[in-house]
């Protein structure tokens, strides 16, 4: 087993892999903005037993996505959050009945299946970051497609003029 260390993860991992600081500076963006992604749902970074984070390729082009989602798609954290919560992952990782009924996520529509899972944040570092659900929402025409693919109607309700 490995130790702990950087250059270690990249050595099991194969990928080079880059501080939160440095996954700021590559990308165009603060460090409390990766961190509130983090807050958020939207992303899951390596963590080190020392709880660092830590970013592959990956990461870096998923936090990218989240940017274009924003700044093109004009779709909030919130709504971006949102339209991950509504991903079935249930019916994409085939559960039977009696784990959909024991799954937290079902009753949890707020959030995505990996922050309602009770996993630790090791857990989600480890697990949930190469769990297909994860995979297939980086990117918001991926993640559209999906919704679409599981019937899963996006439409806003309309909304009172009372």
């Amino acid at each position: 087993m490995y130790a702990n260390t950087t250059s270690a993860m990249m050595q099991k991992t194969g990928q080079r892999l880059y501080t939160i600081g440095e996954a700021a500076d590559l990308i165009g963006v603060s460090v409390p903005t990766i961190r509130m992604y983090e807050r958020e749902g939207l992303i899951i970074p390596i963590r080190k037993a020392s709880r660092h984070r830590l970013f592959a390729e990956g990461d870096l082009e998923r936090i990218r996505s989240i940017r274009r989602t924003i700044n093109t798609e004009k779709v909030s954290i919130a709504g971006i959050r949102r339209l991950m919560s509504l991903v079935p992952c249930w019916k994409m990782n085939g559960c039977s009945e009696e784990q959909k009924a024991a799954c937290p996520r079902v009753t949890a529509d707020e959030s995505p299946c990996w922050m309602v899972s009770g996993k630790t944040w090791q857990g989600k570092s480890d697990t949930c970051r190469n769990c297909g659900v994860y995979m297939r929402t980086a990117e918001y025409a991926e993640l559209k497609a999906l919704l679409a693919e599981y019937g899963v109607d996006v439409t806003p309700e309309p909304v009172s003029k009372e």
